[in-house]
């Protein structure tokens, strides 16, 4: 057993949703395009072009709009219709307007969680639209710091548990991707729990730590609780 002081929360798809919101807005770019080609290989090409601009855009809508646009004009050589830039341009905004509704059990296991421990979210994304997605939840009280990164890897989790709880041995982190969450967090040398969420971007899929001792999966945030309780005994 070990004490846990410190329980870091993923944001998009563990309290609200964003991948089904990227799910649509992908559907309807494809649509756009329906005339220039075949839609697997244009989502492919689509996907390839995000991950190529991850390093300059970061994670988000504001660059996932970019890449939808970048994507167009290479599938039509550059002859892609002001009315189909238009409509990238309003699918984009639609996202980043998209009005946010925490998933079942969220407020509960967060109140449960920060009456016993420092609470944190640590997110990648936006700066400004996980701030206004925070905002518009209302679970920004449960927090006691807001961590938003342009990327989560073991570095990440050391220092932000060593600045806002007392080191990565004792704490938590719970969220739904096993790239981003879950195994930098362990190797880091925290708990990992994940919470699977139905859709999962392939950029942050990876294969599950099975028989490690610090991780464990979830059926749902509402677990959450009991379990870091359970670990704390």
């Amino acid at each position: 057993m070990s004490t846990i002081t410190t329980v870091g929360v993923d944001a998009d798809d563990t309290l609200w949703h964003c991948e089904s919101l990227f799910r649509l807005s992908h559907a309807r770019f494809l649509d756009l395009l329906s005339e220039h080609g075949d839609p697997e290989k244009i989502e492919a090409q689509l996907l390839a072009v995000e991950k190529r601009n991850l390093r300059v855009y970061g994670y988000g809508a504001k660059g996932f709009t970019l890449s939808m646009i970048e994507t167009a004009l290479e599938v039509t050589d550059g002859a892609v219709d002001t009315r189909v830039i238009r409509e990238i341009l309003a699918v984009g905004r639609e996202m980043l307007t998209e009005p946010i509704e925490p998933l079942p059990g969220v407020e509960n296991a967060l109140s449960a969680l920060s009456d016993r421990y420092r609470l944190i979210l640590i997110t990648k994304g936006d700066l400004l639209h996980q701030e206004q997605k925070l905002a518009s939840s209302g679970l920004g009280d449960y927090f006691v710091a807001v961590e938003i990164v342009s990327e989560k890897d073991a570095d990440t989790y050391r220092r932000v548990f060593d600045r806002y709880g007392t080191g990565a041995e004792q704490a938590v982190m719970a969220g739904n991707s096993m790239r981003s969450d879950i195994l930098p967090a362990l190797e880091a040398g925290c708990w990992g729990a994940l919470i699977p969420y139905p859709l999962v971007w392939s950029h942050e899929a990876a294969e599950a730590p099975v028989g490690h001792p610090r991780y464990v999966e979830l059926a749902s945030i509402g677990e959450l609780p009991a379990w870091v309780e359970g670990i704390s005994r």
